[in-house]
């Protein structure tokens, strides 16, 4: 399975993001917002930080996971390069350890001003598993549209 794939949209970035489980799901999101901002710059893993949110439903879960990442970036200087632990419960808790380093020691290719609720949705998934194709395989997609 792949972790994300863009998708066409006339003026932002969109993508979708896939994972067996919805911590999976979570973290190739924000690889792909990670891509979005510097390309595939290797980023090293010098400084950790611990992101711990709470929301009403997924969607603004991971909205706001997101968002947390590109608070640290511009209030911190701190450009996500790992997700090292990351757990999600019923309740809408997220709780994440993340891994960067300085933000200005790397050039960015594509500034993203903020995550938006445009077309987004966090939902599971069906589709026939590849070795067996009489078999269902279930996964997480998530799909967001950033504002560049």
């Amino acid at each position: 399975m792949k972790r994300y794939k863009f998708l066409e949209h006339t003026a932002d970035v969109k993508f979708q993001a896939f994972g067996k489980t919805i911590e999976d799901a979570f973290k190739n999101s924000a690889f792909a917002l990670k891509e979005t901002i510097c390309d595939e710059t290797e980023i090293k893993e010098k400084k950790k930080k611990t992101i711990t949110i709470k929301q009403k439903d997924l969607e603004s879960l991971l909205y706001g996971f997101l968002e947390e990442i590109l608070y640290l970036l511009d209030a911190e200087n701190f450009i996500i390069s790992s997700i090292t632990k990351i757990k999600i419960d019923k309740k809408f808790n997220l709780k994440a350890t993340i891994l960067g380093d300085k933000a200005s020691d790397y050039e960015f290719t594509n500034p993203v001003k903020a995550v938006t609720y445009n077309d987004m949705f966090v939902r599971t998934e069906k589709e026939p598993d590849r070795r067996n194709p009489n078999k269902k395989v279930e996964f997480w997609r998530t799909q967001v549209v950033l504002d560049v």
